[in-house]
Protein backbone atom coordinates (compact mmCIF):
# COMPACT_ATOMS: atom_id res chain seq x y z
CA UNK A 1 0.00 0.00 0.00
CA UNK A 2 1.69 3.23 -1.22
CA UNK A 3 0.56 4.95 2.14
CA UNK A 4 2.47 6.59 4.28
CA UNK A 5 2.66 5.20 8.11
CA UNK A 6 1.53 8.21 9.44
CA UNK A 7 -1.61 6.80 11.20
CA UNK A 8 -1.74 3.45 13.07
CA UNK A 9 -5.03 2.89 11.35
CA UNK A 10 -8.02 0.63 12.59
CA UNK A 11 -9.49 -2.30 10.59
CA UNK A 12 -12.02 -0.86 9.22
CA UNK A 13 -13.25 0.99 6.07
CA UNK A 14 -16.62 3.21 6.07
CA UNK A 15 -18.99 2.94 2.97
CA UNK A 16 -21.99 5.75 4.56
CA UNK A 17 -23.03 7.78 7.13
CA UNK A 18 -26.27 8.82 8.68
CA UNK A 19 -27.10 11.20 11.53
CA UNK A 20 -24.70 9.72 14.39
CA UNK A 21 -24.00 6.31 12.94
CA UNK A 22 -21.60 5.07 10.57
CA UNK A 23 -21.77 2.02 8.31
CA UNK A 24 -18.90 -0.07 7.16
CA UNK A 25 -18.27 -1.58 3.34
CA UNK A 26 -19.66 -4.86 4.94
CA UNK A 27 -23.20 -3.03 6.47
CA UNK A 28 -22.12 -2.79 10.06
CA UNK A 29 -23.08 -0.26 11.55
CA UNK A 30 -21.23 1.91 14.49
CA UNK A 31 -22.38 4.31 16.82
CA UNK A 32 -19.72 7.16 16.32
CA UNK A 33 -19.02 8.56 19.24
CA UNK A 34 -15.71 10.64 17.94
CA UNK A 35 -17.60 12.69 14.80
CA UNK A 36 -14.80 12.47 12.87
CA UNK A 37 -12.60 13.80 15.90
CA UNK A 38 -15.16 16.76 16.36
CA UNK A 39 -15.75 17.35 13.28
CA UNK A 40 -18.83 16.13 11.75
CA UNK A 41 -21.45 18.22 14.65
CA UNK A 42 -24.08 17.63 12.71
CA UNK A 43 -23.58 13.96 12.18
CA UNK A 44 -23.26 12.38 9.05
CA UNK A 45 -24.81 12.93 5.67
CA UNK A 46 -26.72 16.14 7.05
CA UNK A 47 -29.36 17.10 4.01
CA UNK A 48 -28.07 20.92 4.68
CA UNK A 49 -24.59 20.64 4.07
CA UNK A 50 -25.26 18.21 1.12
CA UNK A 51 -27.34 20.80 -0.28
CA UNK A 52 -24.76 23.39 0.13
CA UNK A 53 -22.06 21.10 -1.52
CA UNK A 54 -24.30 20.11 -4.47
CA UNK A 55 -25.09 23.59 -4.91
CA UNK A 56 -22.11 25.29 -5.01
CA UNK A 57 -20.22 22.49 -6.56
CA UNK A 58 -22.66 22.93 -9.60
CA UNK A 59 -21.87 26.62 -9.81
CA UNK A 60 -17.91 27.61 -8.80
CA UNK A 61 -15.52 25.57 -6.88
CA UNK A 62 -12.39 28.16 -6.83
CA UNK A 63 -11.23 31.47 -8.12
CA UNK A 64 -8.49 32.05 -5.07
CA UNK A 65 -8.54 34.71 -2.69
CA UNK A 66 -7.01 37.70 -5.58
CA UNK A 67 -10.55 38.45 -5.85
CA UNK A 68 -13.95 38.72 -4.24
CA UNK A 69 -15.57 35.86 -3.13
CA UNK A 70 -19.25 36.25 -1.42
CA UNK A 71 -19.60 33.26 0.18
CA UNK A 72 -16.81 34.00 2.23
CA UNK A 73 -17.62 37.40 2.82
CA UNK A 74 -21.02 36.22 3.84
CA UNK A 75 -19.56 33.30 6.39
CA UNK A 76 -17.34 36.09 7.64
CA UNK A 77 -20.16 38.06 8.47
CA UNK A 78 -22.10 35.48 10.43
CA UNK A 79 -19.04 34.14 12.43
CA UNK A 80 -18.41 37.69 13.38
CA UNK A 81 -22.07 38.05 14.82
CA UNK A 82 -22.02 34.96 16.66
CA UNK A 83 -19.01 35.32 18.26
CA UNK A 84 -18.37 39.07 18.49
CA UNK A 85 -15.30 39.09 16.72
CA UNK A 86 -14.54 41.52 14.19
CA UNK A 87 -12.41 40.09 11.06
CA UNK A 88 -12.03 36.90 9.96
CA UNK A 89 -8.81 35.26 7.91
CA UNK A 90 -10.17 31.85 6.15
CA UNK A 91 -7.92 28.69 6.03
CA UNK A 92 -8.21 25.07 5.97
CA UNK A 93 -7.12 23.49 8.52
CA UNK A 94 -6.88 24.18 12.73
CA UNK A 95 -3.15 24.05 12.35
CA UNK A 96 -3.27 26.97 9.82
CA UNK A 97 -5.46 28.80 11.94
CA UNK A 98 -2.65 28.78 14.79
CA UNK A 99 -0.07 29.40 12.20
CA UNK A 100 -2.30 32.90 11.46
CA UNK A 101 -2.91 33.82 15.14
CA UNK A 102 1.16 33.00 15.67
CA UNK A 103 1.97 35.37 13.05
CA UNK A 104 -0.51 37.66 14.16
CA UNK A 105 1.34 37.69 17.81
CA UNK A 106 4.21 38.68 16.31
CA UNK A 107 3.38 41.28 14.10
CA UNK A 108 2.19 42.30 17.46
CA UNK A 109 5.48 42.33 19.35
CA UNK A 110 7.46 43.58 16.87
CA UNK A 111 4.55 46.74 17.06
CA UNK A 112 5.93 47.12 20.30
CA UNK A 113 9.15 47.24 19.88
CA UNK A 114 10.15 43.68 20.62
CA UNK A 115 13.37 42.13 18.83
CA UNK A 116 12.13 38.60 19.45
CA UNK A 117 8.95 38.46 20.54
CA UNK A 118 7.79 35.64 22.69
CA UNK A 119 4.47 33.57 22.58
CA UNK A 120 2.81 32.27 26.40
CA UNK A 121 2.06 28.59 25.80
CA UNK A 122 1.08 25.79 28.01
CA UNK A 123 1.95 21.98 29.29
CA UNK A 124 -0.15 19.39 27.59
CA UNK A 125 -1.55 21.72 24.88
CA UNK A 126 -2.66 20.69 21.58
CA UNK A 127 -2.12 23.22 18.41
CA UNK A 128 -1.36 21.60 15.25
CA UNK A 129 1.75 19.87 13.70
CA UNK A 130 3.47 22.17 11.79
CA UNK A 131 6.73 23.34 13.31
CA UNK A 132 5.54 26.78 14.95
CA UNK A 133 2.21 24.86 15.95
CA UNK A 134 4.11 21.80 17.18
CA UNK A 135 6.44 23.80 19.46
CA UNK A 136 3.58 25.43 20.89
CA UNK A 137 2.03 21.92 21.80
CA UNK A 138 3.09 21.46 25.51
CA UNK A 139 3.38 16.98 24.14
CA UNK A 140 7.40 16.20 24.25
CA UNK A 141 6.32 12.31 22.99
CA UNK A 142 5.16 14.29 19.22
CA UNK A 143 7.41 16.71 19.02
CA UNK A 144 10.57 13.90 19.32
CA UNK A 145 12.76 13.59 16.26
CA UNK A 146 11.40 17.12 15.13
CA UNK A 147 14.04 19.33 16.58
CA UNK A 148 15.45 21.89 16.17
CA UNK A 149 11.65 23.43 17.01
CA UNK A 150 10.87 26.90 16.57
CA UNK A 151 12.01 29.45 19.26
CA UNK A 152 10.02 32.01 20.42
CA UNK A 153 7.58 30.09 22.95
CA UNK A 154 7.54 30.56 26.79
CA UNK A 155 5.62 27.48 28.72
CA UNK A 156 3.77 27.53 31.92
CA UNK A 157 1.63 25.16 33.58
CA UNK A 158 -1.99 24.74 32.55
CA UNK A 159 -4.00 26.52 34.71
CA UNK A 160 -1.28 27.79 37.20
CA UNK A 161 -2.07 31.84 36.75
CA UNK A 162 0.59 32.70 39.57
CA UNK A 163 2.94 31.40 37.56
CA UNK A 164 2.10 33.02 34.33
CA UNK A 165 1.83 36.28 35.94
CA UNK A 166 5.18 35.26 37.07
CA UNK A 167 6.68 34.73 33.97
CA UNK A 168 5.42 37.63 32.18
CA UNK A 169 6.60 40.17 34.85
CA UNK A 170 10.03 38.66 34.40
CA UNK A 171 10.16 38.49 30.46
CA UNK A 172 9.51 41.38 28.65
CA UNK A 173 9.32 39.43 25.68
CA UNK A 174 6.25 37.97 26.15
CA UNK A 175 3.60 39.37 23.60
CA UNK A 176 0.84 37.21 23.72
CA UNK A 177 -1.04 34.32 25.45
CA UNK A 178 -1.93 31.06 23.50
CA UNK A 179 -4.57 28.67 25.15
CA UNK A 180 -7.27 26.17 25.27
CA UNK A 181 -10.39 26.90 27.16
CA UNK A 182 -10.20 22.95 27.48
CA UNK A 183 -7.29 21.19 26.44
CA UNK A 184 -8.58 18.58 24.31
CA UNK A 185 -5.48 16.30 23.21
CA UNK A 186 -4.15 17.10 26.73
CA UNK A 187 -6.83 14.88 28.37
CA UNK A 188 -10.08 16.78 28.09
CA UNK A 189 -9.05 19.38 30.99
CA UNK A 190 -11.60 22.14 31.43
CA UNK A 191 -9.33 25.67 32.95
CA UNK A 192 -9.74 26.06 36.28
CA UNK A 193 -12.59 28.25 37.53
CA UNK A 194 -11.27 31.99 37.09
CA UNK A 195 -7.95 30.95 34.68
CA UNK A 196 -9.16 32.17 31.36
CA UNK A 197 -10.25 35.49 33.32
CA UNK A 198 -7.06 35.80 35.05
CA UNK A 199 -5.20 35.25 31.59
CA UNK A 200 -7.69 38.25 29.97
CA UNK A 201 -6.53 40.21 33.60
CA UNK A 202 -2.59 39.44 32.57
CA UNK A 203 -2.91 40.33 28.73
CA UNK A 204 -5.13 43.51 29.80
CA UNK A 205 -2.43 44.84 32.20
CA UNK A 206 0.38 43.88 29.70
CA UNK A 207 -0.81 44.97 26.76
CA UNK A 208 -1.07 41.09 25.27
CA UNK A 209 -3.23 39.16 23.24
CA UNK A 210 -5.12 36.57 24.16
CA UNK A 211 -5.01 34.10 21.57
CA UNK A 212 -8.12 31.37 22.49
CA UNK A 213 -7.83 28.14 20.60
CA UNK A 214 -11.60 26.69 20.08
CA UNK A 215 -10.44 24.28 17.26
CA UNK A 216 -11.67 21.44 18.85
CA UNK A 217 -13.97 23.48 21.27
CA UNK A 218 -16.27 25.91 18.99
CA UNK A 219 -18.91 25.42 17.24
CA UNK A 220 -21.37 24.58 19.59
CA UNK A 221 -19.46 21.49 21.32
CA UNK A 222 -19.39 22.36 24.84
CA UNK A 223 -22.60 24.10 25.04
CA UNK A 224 -22.27 27.18 23.90
CA UNK A 225 -21.49 28.80 19.93
CA UNK A 226 -17.77 29.12 21.64
CA UNK A 227 -16.47 27.91 24.87
CA UNK A 228 -15.19 31.14 26.39
CA UNK A 229 -19.25 32.69 26.08
CA UNK A 230 -20.02 30.38 28.85
CA UNK A 231 -17.31 33.47 30.98
CA UNK A 232 -19.36 36.45 31.39
CA UNK A 233 -17.34 39.27 29.89
CA UNK A 234 -14.50 37.16 28.42
CA UNK A 235 -13.57 38.45 24.85
CA UNK A 236 -9.91 37.06 23.53
CA UNK A 237 -8.32 39.51 21.01
CA UNK A 238 -7.75 36.37 18.29
CA UNK A 239 -9.53 32.94 18.08
CA UNK A 240 -8.58 29.93 15.98
CA UNK A 241 -11.50 27.09 14.42
CA UNK A 242 -11.60 24.42 12.50
CA UNK A 243 -12.84 21.03 12.95
CA UNK A 244 -16.71 21.63 13.25
CA UNK A 245 -16.91 24.56 11.03
CA UNK A 246 -17.07 22.82 7.97
CA UNK A 247 -18.83 19.48 9.51
CA UNK A 248 -16.16 17.57 7.49
CA UNK A 249 -14.84 19.64 4.48
CA UNK A 250 -11.44 20.95 5.25
CA UNK A 251 -12.13 24.84 6.56
CA UNK A 252 -9.91 26.93 9.40
CA UNK A 253 -10.75 30.07 10.36
CA UNK A 254 -8.89 32.97 12.44
CA UNK A 255 -11.28 35.86 13.84
CA UNK A 256 -9.90 38.38 15.62
CA UNK A 257 -11.04 41.86 17.47
CA UNK A 258 -10.35 45.08 14.69
CA UNK A 259 -7.10 46.32 15.99
CA UNK A 260 -5.29 43.07 15.90
CA UNK A 261 -7.01 42.23 12.65
CA UNK A 262 -5.65 45.23 11.56
CA UNK A 263 -2.10 43.90 12.18
CA UNK A 264 -2.63 41.66 8.85
CA UNK A 265 -2.10 44.12 5.39
CA UNK A 266 -1.68 42.82 1.62
CA UNK A 267 1.13 41.01 1.65
CA UNK A 268 1.47 39.39 4.93
CA UNK A 269 -0.60 36.64 5.00
CA UNK A 270 -1.98 34.52 2.73
CA UNK A 271 -3.53 30.91 1.46
CA UNK A 272 -4.25 29.40 -1.94
CA UNK A 273 -7.41 27.70 -1.13
CA UNK A 274 -8.69 29.19 2.27
CA UNK A 275 -12.17 30.50 2.23
CA UNK A 276 -13.35 28.89 -1.50
CA UNK A 277 -16.98 28.89 -2.26
CA UNK A 278 -17.21 25.12 -1.95
CA UNK A 279 -16.25 25.19 1.90
CA UNK A 280 -17.78 28.33 3.09
CA UNK A 281 -21.19 27.41 1.35
CA UNK A 282 -20.45 24.22 3.56
CA UNK A 283 -19.73 25.92 6.44
CA UNK A 284 -22.78 28.91 6.18
CA UNK A 285 -25.10 26.01 5.91
CA UNK A 286 -23.52 24.50 9.20
CA UNK A 287 -23.71 27.48 11.08
CA UNK A 288 -27.31 28.40 9.69
CA UNK A 289 -28.52 25.06 10.83
CA UNK A 290 -26.77 25.47 14.55
CA UNK A 291 -28.87 28.82 15.09
CA UNK A 292 -32.18 27.48 13.63
CA UNK A 293 -31.90 24.59 15.60
CA UNK A 294 -30.33 25.61 18.77
CA UNK A 295 -27.76 22.82 18.71
CA UNK A 296 -25.04 24.28 21.00
CA UNK A 297 -27.80 24.74 23.55
CA UNK A 298 -29.05 21.10 22.70
CA UNK A 299 -25.07 20.09 23.31
CA UNK A 300 -24.72 21.22 26.25
CA UNK A 301 -28.26 19.56 27.68
CA UNK A 302 -26.85 16.19 26.10
CA UNK A 303 -23.67 16.31 27.45
CA UNK A 304 -24.91 17.22 31.28
CA UNK A 305 -27.52 14.20 31.14
CA UNK A 306 -24.12 11.88 29.55
CA UNK A 307 -21.90 13.03 32.23
CA UNK A 308 -24.36 12.21 34.51
CA UNK A 309 -25.37 8.79 33.46
CA UNK A 310 -21.50 8.07 32.82
CA UNK A 311 -21.35 8.78 36.35
CA UNK A 312 -24.28 6.80 37.97
CA UNK A 313 -23.07 3.38 35.61
CA UNK A 314 -19.45 3.98 35.99
CA UNK A 315 -18.51 6.58 39.07
CA UNK A 316 -17.96 3.43 41.12
CA UNK A 317 -15.98 1.42 39.11
CA UNK A 318 -12.16 1.11 40.50
CA UNK A 319 -10.91 1.92 36.95
CA UNK A 320 -12.84 4.57 36.85
CA UNK A 321 -10.74 7.81 38.38
CA UNK A 322 -12.92 11.10 37.15
CA UNK A 323 -15.58 11.31 34.61
CA UNK A 324 -15.00 15.05 33.13
CA UNK A 325 -15.82 17.47 30.30
CA UNK A 326 -18.14 20.40 29.13
CA UNK A 327 -21.00 19.66 26.96
CA UNK A 328 -20.39 16.87 24.34
CA UNK A 329 -16.64 16.74 24.60
CA UNK A 330 -16.27 14.49 28.17
CA UNK A 331 -13.65 12.33 29.38
CA UNK A 332 -12.97 9.39 31.00
CA UNK A 333 -9.75 9.28 32.93
CA UNK A 334 -8.76 5.79 34.19
CA UNK A 335 -6.53 4.54 36.49
CA UNK A 336 -3.96 2.72 33.77
CA UNK A 337 -3.57 2.89 30.17
CA UNK A 338 -6.07 0.35 28.61
CA UNK A 339 -5.11 -2.61 26.30
CA UNK A 340 -6.86 -2.68 23.61
CA UNK A 341 -10.01 -0.56 24.57
CA UNK A 342 -10.37 1.09 20.97
CA UNK A 343 -10.09 -2.07 19.40
CA UNK A 344 -12.78 -3.59 21.25
CA UNK A 345 -15.01 -1.15 21.16
CA UNK A 346 -15.12 -1.26 17.57
CA UNK A 347 -15.83 -4.63 17.78
CA UNK A 348 -18.69 -3.95 19.46
CA UNK A 349 -19.73 -1.13 16.76
CA UNK A 350 -18.77 1.50 19.28
CA UNK A 351 -16.12 4.48 17.78
CA UNK A 352 -14.66 6.47 20.51
CA UNK A 353 -10.96 7.04 21.25
CA UNK A 354 -8.31 7.29 23.68
CA UNK A 355 -5.83 10.47 24.40
CA UNK A 356 -3.36 11.36 26.93
CA UNK A 357 -2.70 7.49 27.20
CA UNK A 358 -5.66 6.64 29.63
CA UNK A 359 -8.31 9.41 29.32
CA UNK A 360 -11.54 8.33 26.60
CA UNK A 361 -12.54 10.59 25.09
CA UNK A 362 -15.82 11.20 23.57
CA UNK A 363 -17.09 13.76 20.65
CA UNK A 364 -20.57 12.55 19.59
CA UNK A 365 -22.10 14.84 16.96
CA UNK A 366 -24.04 17.27 18.27
CA UNK A 367 -27.81 15.63 17.58
CA UNK A 368 -26.99 13.14 19.74
CA UNK A 369 -30.56 12.30 21.44
CA UNK A 370 -31.41 10.79 24.62
CA UNK A 371 -31.52 6.99 23.13
CA UNK A 372 -28.26 7.13 21.47
CA UNK A 373 -26.58 8.34 25.14
CA UNK A 374 -28.09 5.47 26.66
CA UNK A 375 -26.70 2.91 23.93
CA UNK A 376 -23.20 4.85 24.20
CA UNK A 377 -23.19 4.32 28.39
CA UNK A 378 -24.18 0.64 28.13
CA UNK A 379 -21.42 -0.04 25.49
CA UNK A 380 -18.84 1.67 27.48
CA UNK A 381 -19.93 0.21 30.83
CA UNK A 382 -20.07 -3.05 29.11
CA UNK A 383 -16.01 -2.55 27.59
CA UNK A 384 -15.25 -1.45 30.91
CA UNK A 385 -16.56 -4.52 33.17
CA UNK A 386 -15.42 -7.03 30.89
CA UNK A 387 -11.73 -6.23 31.36
CA UNK A 388 -11.87 -5.52 34.92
Amino acid sequence: MPLMSTYARLPVAFARGEGVWLYDTEGRRYLDALAGIAVCGLGHSHPAVTRALQTQAGQLLHTSNLYRIPAQEKLSDTLCAVSGMDAAFFCNSGAEANEAAIKIARLHGHGKGIAEPQILVFSNAFHGRTLATLTATGNFRIQEGFSPLLPGFVRAPYGDLSTVRALVQANPGICAILAEPLQGEGGVRPAPEGFLTGLREVCDAHGLLLMLDEVQTGIGRTGAFFAYQQIPGLRPDVLSLAKGLGNGVPIGAMLAGQSTAALFGPGKHGTTFGGGPLVCAAAQAVLDTMQQEDLPAHAGRMGALLRQRLQKRLGGHPEVLEIRGMGLMVGIELAHKPERLVERALEAGLLINVTAEKVIRLLPPLILQEAEIDLLVAGLASLLESAS
